[in-house]
């Protein structure tokens, strides 16, 4: 089968053998497949991703068909339309355990690239805000990388939990710009000297009730003046680096919650619950296409080339996705 490796030069397209699910595995016949931050890293060999060297399948979000099931898969049967998140998915098969998918839903005339856009914003941002974040309506959230396909996600998901205050952040004008078409009553850009400030002044002098932190890095000691005291930050991501400078003393004076939260050293149970508490909390609004990504590009997956560096140019809104 074609599949996107991690070469010798970065990210190429070769022949691969098609795996065979085991197991809880299923075997999907992958139709489109949704770009993460993350996937540049893999490309480059230095994210996890990429951890089983040259020749490793890369990409972590697709949409498609089940095409075989293994002994122990249930729910499932051939056939199914579904949604999901795993390693390997920029192939024309992957497998996926059973836990990890999402059904794509027949009544919401959703297609494989929209699809595609979905798994891993629900899921991160889903656990971060209610399930970390704990998320009670009325409270004011800050979603730190808004402009991101999984932070446009937080936002509207920040929404529909009863947020009474979203705030998102980017440094790009003409994103920031965009961000209350998807649920944010103020956009910052966390350049500016004076985003605190503002955050301040929004919520009556106290922070944020939920900081979710996208960027990390040289925006540590901000975040933590722009949550109120006994607030939380929940780290999702870390694209603004991952050392830098904190100060402890205003940590412990704010008594600030700080959860730091990655799929990696999660154990495949805590994954499947991931995803059921989607389903449980949030489905209805996903059926509806209440929570939705705008897509900002679809290319073949001939061209998965040009996909990495319409991201590595950092200028899309929403998601890049790649289809057979």
């Amino acid at each position: 089968m074609k599949a996107c490796v991690y070469g010798a030069r970065g990210a190429e397209i070769r022949d691969v053998e098609k795996p065979s699910p085991k197991g809880t595995q299923v075997l999907v016949h992958v139709r489109a497949c949704g770009l993460n931050r993350v996937d540049l890293g893999m490309a480059r060999g230095h994210a996890h991703g990429a951890a089983g060297g040259v020749g490793t399948v890369l990409g972590m979000e697709w949409a498609g068909e089940i095409a075989e099931v293994g002994p122990d898969a249930r729910g499932v049967k051939v056939g199914d339309r579904v949604m999901g998140s795993g390693s390997a998915a920029f192939a024309e098969y992957t497998l996926a355990d059973h836990g990890r998918l999402f059904p794509i839903p027949p009544d919401a005339n959703m297609n494989f690239e929209e699809a595609a856009t979905l798994p891993v914003a629900l899921a991160t941002m889903h656990n971060a805000i209610v399930t970390s974040g704990a998320l009670q309506p009325g409270q004011s959230v800050l979603i730190q990388g808004a402009s991101s396909g999984v932070g446009l996600m937080g936002m509207q998901i920040a929404k529909l939990k009863g947020a009474r205050i979203v705030i998102g952040s980017s440094t790009d004008a003409t994103r920031r710009g965009r961000l209350k078409e998807f649920g944010a009553d103020l956009a910052v850009d966390s350049m500016d000297p004076g985003w605190v400030d503002r955050v301040l002044k929004a919520t009556d002098s106290e922070g944020v009730d939920l900081l979710v932190d996208q960027i990390s890095g040289g925006v540590a000691n901000q975040n933590l003046k722009a949550t109120k005291i006994k607030g939380r930050i929940v780290n999702v991501g870390r694209l603004g680096g991952t050392r830098g400078d904190f100060n402890f003393d205003l940590h412990a004076a704010r008594r600030i919650t700080y959860i730091g939260v990655t799929f990696r050293s999660r154990s495949i149970e805590e994954i499947r619950e991931i995803f059921r508490e989607v389903r449980k909390d949030i489905w209805p609004a996903v059926e509806s296409r209440k929570l939705q990504l705008p897509i900002d590009r679809v290319f073949a997956f001939d061209d998965i080339g040009q996909a990495f560096e319409r991201m590595e140019a950092n200028q899309h809104l929403g998601k890049i996705v790649v289809r057979f």
